[in-house]
């Protein structure tokens, strides 16, 4: 049998912060620039991502920056340590990149970063993945998300033609948290106030007046409410797999490392319940 070729190692780009800006009490958008992106490009999903690579608390790396060498010499405590964001926009013609974070005070890592960063500052960066788009072959589109997915349904919503059977719902703290979004579509803003995370979403979306024809779905957000959309959409509607991008951005109790080193294990296990779940009635 003939070996299978090296895998190529992912060669992070570099960028510069060309300006900030905060959007709402709890969202601020940087946007970064600068020749490090000459060869960075995205494609038509609108879910594309990046993994932000910090530096390790107290780590120095030699320049120029190496991923390879720095996973090859330092000990693995000592890596960057990555976050994963959603791409806002990208504009190839001026190659600029923007990103969107949730702010939560001092907590995390990002969220503080992209609150306190300067133009002119450097970052490094994996990607982009993603793998989803609206289908224009769909009948209508389901967009469901808290503000962790709010710059993917927002890039969505403004994918999508005029006219298009949309149903986009995202829930926020309260309503300065609301954006303003470059499409037709109607978003319903879902204000949880003193509520826990995700109830009034699922509420919301579980009462919906299904529309008749071929759904294509995004719903993502934090882990146990995209665990019970999931079940609503699967099992209680019966949408195929296929028709579904479908995941948690991350779980209450977890910071992003404890969540991506849980996250493979925890969906398999909410598919196996799911999928051998009997339909409602």
């Amino acid at each position: 049998m003939a070996e299978r070729p090296a895998r190529s190692p992912r060669k992070p780009h570099s960028a510069q912060v060309v300006r900030t800006e905060r959007l709402t009490p709890h969202m601020q958008r940087v946007v970064l620039g600068g020749a490090g992106l000459a060869e960075f490009d995205a494609g038509s999903c609108t879910d594309h991502y990046v993994k932000l690579l910090f530096d390790a608390e107290g780590v120095t790396y030699p320049e120029p920056f190496d991923l390879e060498r720095i996973r090859g010499e330092f000990p693995r405590e000592h890596w960057p340590v990555t976050r994963t964001y959603t791409v806002r926009h990208w504009d190839a013609e001026h190659r600029e990149l923007t990103l969107d974070f949730v702010l939560h005070g001092d907590e995390g890592l990002a969220g503080p970063w992209a609150a306190r960063v300067q133009p002119g500052e450097t970052i490094h960066f994996l990607g982009p993945g993603g793998a989803y788009a609206p289908d224009p072959a769909a009948d209508w589109h389901l967009l469901a998300g808290d503000e962790s997915a709010l710059p993917a349904i927002a890039a969505s919503l403004e994918s999508l033609p005029v006219g298009a059977v949309v149903h986009a719902f995202i829930e926020v703290a309260g309503p300065e948290e609301e954006q303003k979004i470059d499409s037709d579509v109607e978003v319903v803003w879902l204000h949880r106030g003193d509520r826990p995370v995700g109830e009034k979403l699922v509420e919301t979306v579980r009462a919906l007046q299904w529309p008749a024809g071929r759904l294509h779905a995004f719903v993502h957000g934090e882990a146990a409410t995209v665990k019970d959309l999931r079940k609503l959409l699967r099992v209680e509607h019966g949408i195929p797999r296929e028709d579904l991008s479908i995941s948690g951005y991350w779980r209450l109790g977890h910071n992003e490392d404890g969540w991506q080193a849980s996250k493979r294990e925890w969906n398999a296990r909410v598919e196996a319940e799911q999928e051998t779940a009997p339909p409602s009635a």
